[in-house]
């Protein structure tokens, strides 16, 4: 028995998965590893990330926004401070802060929060350089999951040409975890450890194995209306929704299921989703037992999340989208077929040579009961399932928590726990106040003092407070919501509170300025006259 008792942490993401997808959210999804820590822990039902990757990481990392730490959009450099695509020196992570307290500190998994990507280009925002003490996983975002792209140990680009025969990016994140976790007991016995595992799944390319879609077959033929009303009446009965909320309406692009085309491959696009977060559920299992057999688990924070809500982006399309996508793959697969790229009724997702997204529908059923998706700050879009496990302090074994919280406040959360202080400074330059809020006191169904939230992606932009939502769809008009009795955003009702809405707008405002937020409108200019400038 370590001397050291402080909990150790592991702090689980995974990527463009909706609300409702998991078992224990009401979802078709089989979960049972994350369920287990459900029903032995709690699910939070007002939780938010911020309906982006890249943002979500930078605010989950460091308890602030996402554009304070610089990457307010993606991993591009606009010559702004709130945007330079890559975490800056006025910020740190959770892995520098518990350091302070002698934790171990380990990654695995999808990390892009830096625009440096290259094996010999700058590394001071790579992991290693940002408090762990070991990483494996990619620097950047979407890839081939049995070939990925840039994939990386430590500081060290490895060759994707010779990964051993059967490997999967799912399995190797969670083994890889497992070994650091085990490594750290052996060589650290007396210290606390934080193991930060970024899932890749279920983020596009769809690619998942045979067996693991085969236990999905048939399961979503009654089609995306049918499945929305069957989410929802499961999400009531477990008291995740309130009765009184409706369920928005299907996407207006979208044609009902008994109109829809292909639907074999329609279906086939769900079942490949459903496989892939079965996948990491596996994984996620492994690594419980890895805390059972180093006797661990009862002494650990185990926190899971998703980055943002469903993603509906369709792939294919324009030759500019062909070639972003393109960037985001190999050329070839792992035994050197050639990659077909686009959603393609005539191809069937899955295998290594498809690379398909589910898109708009399912991302429709993903988001169940909410409006929109990735990128709108709607509640499809920011809406996160949050489990929190700690044996050893958790009492209250499978209640839920009503209360609300943001992506910084899993920093603060951390910070309590370890005992760890969030400082001033940071390697001799001063950095910015922690935003977040602990949740340590909701774990007891405590209030927490949480007042305001906010969110800004793409000139999509809201601010909560209460029960009030004020939120816009760039370029678009504020929308206000009551969220006690409307949460599915169904009845917009700023025509009736002009004052409300002038409150809530000027807290945005003041928030705006001191957080380093350009208007999208003028963003997009500005990019547009430094191409000129070129």
């Amino acid at each position: 028995m370590r001397e050291n008792k402080k909990p150790n942490i592991v702090l689980i993401l995974n990527d463009d998965m909706g609300f409702s997808d998991l078992g224990c959210y009401g979802g078709e999804v089989q979960t049972p590893n994350l369920d287990g820590l459900a029903s032995g822990g709690l699910r939070f039902t007002q939780f938010y990330n911020t309906a982006r990757c890249c943002p979500s990481r930078a605010s989950l990392l460091t308890g602030l926004h996402p554009h304070q730490t610089g990457v307010g959009h993606m991993i591009r450099d606009d010559g702004l401070e709130g945007y330079r695509g890559d975490l800056n020196d006025r910020c740190i992570t959770i892995a520098d802060a518990v350091r302070s307290e002698g934790y171990g500190t380990y990654m695995c998994g999808k990390w892009h929060v830096t625009r440096h990507l290259g094996a010999d280009g700058p590394k001071h925002s790579w992991p290693c350089q940002r408090g762990f003490d070991r990483f494996f996983g990619t620097i950047r975002g979407a890839t081939n999951y049995w070939k990925p792209f840039a994939l990386t140990r430590d500081n060290t680009r490895l060759d994707s040409e010779n990964l051993p025969d059967g490997f999967f990016n799912t399995d190797a994140i969670s083994d890889e975890a497992v070994t650091f976790i085990k490594h750290h007991i052996q060589s650290k016995p007396d210290s606390p450890f934080f193991q930060y595992v970024a899932y890749s799944a279920p983020h596009w390319p769809l690619h998942a194995h045979e067996v693991d879609i085969a236990k999905y077959n048939g399961r979503f033929a009654s089609g995306w209306d049918e499945l929305r009303e069957e989410r929802l009446s499961r999400m009531r009965e477990m008291k995740l929704l309130d009765e009184s909320w409706q369920l928005s309406e299907r996407d207006p692009s979208q044609p009902p299921w008994e109109e829809a085309q292909y639907k074999e491959w329609n279906q086939r696009r769900m079942e490949v989703y459903a496989a892939q977060i079965m996948r990491m559920d596996a994984g996620i299992g492994r690594i419980i037992d890895a805390l059972k057999e180093i006797g661990e688990y009862e002494n650990t924070l185990i926190l899971f999340l998703a980055d943002n809500g469903g993603c509906a982006e369709e792939l294919g399309g324009p030759p500019a989208k062909r070639d972003m996508e393109a960037r985001l793959s190999t050329e070839t697969t792992s035994d050197g077929k050639s990659i077909y790229r686009g959603n393609d009724p005539g191809i069937m997702p899955g295998p290594e040579s498809s690379y398909q997204s589910y898109g708009v529908p399912w991302a429709n059923l993903s988001n169940t009961p909410f409006r929109l998706y990735k990128h709108w700050v709607h509640e499809g879009g920011i809406s996160t399932p949050l489990i929190v496990h700690w044996h050893d302090a958790i009492k209250s074994a499978g209640e839920l928590r009503h209360q609300y919280g943001q992506l910084p406040d899993i920093m603060a959360t951390c910070l309590e726990v370890s005992g760890a202080t969030y400082p001033e400074e940071h390697n001799g330059k001063p950095i910015l106040p922690l935003e977040g809020t602990s949740l340590v006191p909701i774990f007891d169904d405590k209030d927490n003092g949480k007042e305001i939230l906010f969110w800004e992606h793409e000139g999509n932009c809201a601010i909560r407070q209460g029960d009030w939502k004020l939120v816009c769809r760039f370029p678009g008009d504020w929308e206000l919501y009551d969220l006690q009795t409307d949460r599915t955003e169904i009845h917009n009702i700023a025509d009736k509170h002009p004052k409300k809405v002038k409150a809530l707008d000027d807290l945005y405002q003041d928030w705006t300025n001191r957080c380093f937020i350009y208007p999208w409108d003028k963003l997009q200019e500005h990019r547009r006259l430094s191409r000129q400038k070129r």
